[in-house]
């Protein structure tokens, strides 16, 4: 016979819109302590929620909810990130201007890419609404709703921050890579150059994906080029600026910094989050892995700004990273201990599960 709570979960696929919105409501704090309650005969509760994040807007929330939380389970996650279907329905959602849970699918996208397959998503292709100004490939669509959805900016219900980590864990996967770095036919535009922007932005969210993203895509040691011309990606003031503060460099230092990073005003504030402070410094570490980027990072002056990072931010792993940086930037390029290859950094924490 079935306990209350599995006949509480049968009511999710009830044909009265009011019996599934108190069933949803109801069931949201067991997908995180009970997940295991959803997996019933071969995952039916998973598959009935899936039908329903077209539902009236209310119950799509609290079913929207419990599938963000529910992905944190490996084979509730296969079900959901494998489902052609479901992910075209979420892809087709959330670009909607008037969409009222376009925050709760970005969230739901972002845990989804835990799952590899889903760097499938880089080939997708759906029709855009004018409003967004996009073309029809998917990711286009997702990173024009990023950047102009900001602030409510696109939606009024939603400033999409969590496709930052959307991006950072897509972006362990070379396709995505490639297609960060590559120029756009629709607006000429290489998709990079619109999140670096966000390196200093107020959402922590918002600032901790780009960063990851950032550092991922420097893994394309090929790419470094354009991430260091100041006509393409021109990464490298949008990675100083972030861990920089109100610290004084003395003049023959500072005019030699890059032009944004001179003259910075007395309450320049670094970034307080020490982990954004760390993935910034590995982006470094990986662009010195090349002779080209390590002399332009020494003329520029990127040591005397790692020298005072190391001196201020009280984080082991920002020192540690710090320390490494410093020792190839001050090396003798005469007679180099090794080569120049990317090495292996520690992988941050944006691989967490996002949990509402």
């Amino acid at each position: 016979m079935p306990t209350e709570l599995e006949e509480l979960v049968g009511f999710i696929a009830d044909p009265k819109p009011e019996i599934r919105a108190l069933a949803t409501e109801h069931l949201i704090p067991y997908s995180t302590s009970q997940p295991s309650i959803f997996k019933a005969d071969n995952l039916k509760p998973v598959k009935n929620l899936k039908l329903l994040v077209k539902d009236h807007p209310k119950i799509a929330e609290h079913v929207i909810t419990i599938l963000i939380n529910l992905a944190a389970d490996r084979e509730i996650l296969e079900s959901l990130a494998t489902d052609d279907r479901f992910l075209d329905e979420i892809l087709r959602q959330i670009i909607v201007a008037a969409e009222p849970n376009a925050n709760l699918l970005s969230m739901l996208l972002a845990n989804l890419a835990k799952w590899d397959s889903l760097k499938r998503i880089v080939d997708k292709n759906q029709s855009s609404p004018s409003e967004l100004g996009s073309n029809n490939l998917v990711m286009n669509q997702l990173v024009d709703l990023f950047v102009k959805g900001a602030d409510g900016t696109y939606n009024k219900n939603a400033d999409f921050d969590h496709l930052a980590y959307l991006f950072a864990d897509l972006t362990k996967h070379a396709e995505i890579r490639h297609y960060f770095v590559q120029k756009q036919d629709y607006d000429g535009v290489i998709p990079l150059t619109k999140l670096k922007v966000f390196t200093e932005y107020k959402s922590d969210i918002r600032r901790k994906g780009v960063a990851s993203t950032i550092k991922n895509v420097a893994f394309e040691v090929p790419s470094h080029p354009l991430f260091l011309s100041e006509d393409d990606i021109n990464i490298l003031p949008y990675v100083l600026l972030p861990i920089m503060g109100n610290e004084e460099y003395d003049e023959e230092e500072m005019m030699s910094m890059l032009p944004d990073l001179q003259l910075l005003p007395p309450d320049k504030e670094r970034d307080a989050d020490p982990n954004i402070i760390q993935t910034h410094v590995e982006t470094l570490l990986l662009l010195s892995s090349t002779r080209e980027g390590r002399d332009q990072m020494r003329d520029v002056k990127v040591y005397p700004i790692i020298r005072e990072t190391h001196l201020r931010v009280d984080n082991e792993g920002v020192r540690d990273a710090c320390e490494r940086l410093v020792q190839v930037l001050m090396r003798d390029e005469a007679n180099p201990d090794k080569d120049g290859r990317v090495e292996e950094v520690n992988e941050d924490d944006d691989d967490q599960i996002v949990e509402v």
